[in-house]
């Protein structure tokens, strides 16, 4: 059954499930092994959680810059157009398979943003 997204944990099991496809999807998932090697898993999952929370709920609590840790990446493991493709489908298909509402739309058309700027950045490196 379908729900809003209406706190925390809504987004908490949002990324997690999120991150469940990313992780087994060999055509994306090798951009998480430091995160995975170094144990870091559930410490990026709460940053996660801090960013939607900012980005559906205007909450201020994500203080960091987003960008720049994707960036970083990119320069040891360059971003193609797919693998931009592969993340905005799972983190659209996580949401159509758990969640209904304003705020399900609103987190895909800002993943959808969110991509194309990122896209756009690491294009111009």
């Amino acid at each position: 059954m379908l729900k809003e997204i209406k706190n925390r944990d809504d987004l908490y099991f949002l990324v997690s499930q999120f991150y469940e496809k990313l992780l087994v999807d060999n055509k994306i998932n090798h951009f998480f092994e430091d995160i995975i090697e170094n144990n870091e898993l559930e410490e990026h999952l709460q940053i996660l959680v801090d960013f939607w929370d900012n980005m559906l709920f205007y909450t201020g609590v994500y203080k960091r810059n987003a960008m720049k840790p994707h960036l970083l990446l990119n320069l040891k493991k360059p971003f193609l157009p797919e693998h931009f493709k592969i993340w905005l489908d799972h983190f659209n298909k996580t949401i159509d398979e758990n969640f209904k509402g304003e705020l399900a739309h609103a987190a895909k058309t800002r993943a959808l943003s969110i991509a194309t700027v990122m896209q756009l950045k690491v294009s111009q490196m």
